[in-house]
């Protein structure tokens, strides 16, 4: 399929419990039990200070909710690198990143995925990131600690493990 064909959507690989690709679907036919790959991306900067984006109010999973600053479903003939840098450039504008490989989480539950973190230290002021308003609603650098007591008095804003991964990525 070419990517260019707008009239076709990419599809998504599904993967096995050892993540290797066993299938390929359309994203709306994905089941609840199939299991698929998704990476994301933990941006700090020099100050230690922690970027997170703000998804759309549009997306079907978790609109509006606060969580990593990019995030994107692996589609056929990419890997998680690929994706990840892709995503980067078209939800916040980062151009010819290279992000170092954080830990490979399994997910299980209302989604089923393997997650790839990456992490990558900018300094860039907020005004200089170009958002797609179609993924991202805003994005915000925050204070470690700001954030973990923003997460404590509004966790209903977050995504439900983002107390987790500040303390994963911020040790």
């Amino acid at each position: 399929m070419s990517r260019n064909d707008k009239n076709m959507k990419p599809k998504i690989p599904i993967v096995d419990e050892g993540d290797n690709i066993i299938g390929y679907k359309d994203r709306d036919s994905v089941k609840k039990e199939d299991i698929y790959r998704v990476s994301a991306l933990w941006i700090t900067n020099s100050n230690g200070e922690i970027l997170l984006a703000q998804r759309a109010f549009t997306k079907s999973h978790n609109p509006g909710k606060w969580g990593p600053s990019v995030a994107g479903t692996v589609e056929e003939g990419e890997d998680y690198k690929d994706n990840i840098v892709k995503e980067a450039e078209e939800e916040i504008g980062l151009k010819n990143i290279k992000p170092l490989t954080g830990p490979k989480i399994r997910r299980s539950g209302e989604y089923n995925y393997f997650g790839q973190w990456y992490l990558l230290e900018i300094n860039k002021p907020i005004d200089e990131f170009i958002i797609d308003r179609r993924e991202v609603e805003s994005i915000k650098w925050f204070l470690k600690k700001d954030l973990l007591k923003e997460i404590e008095n509004h966790p209903d804003k977050f995504l439900e493990n983002m107390k987790q991964l500040v303390e994963l990525f911020c040790k």
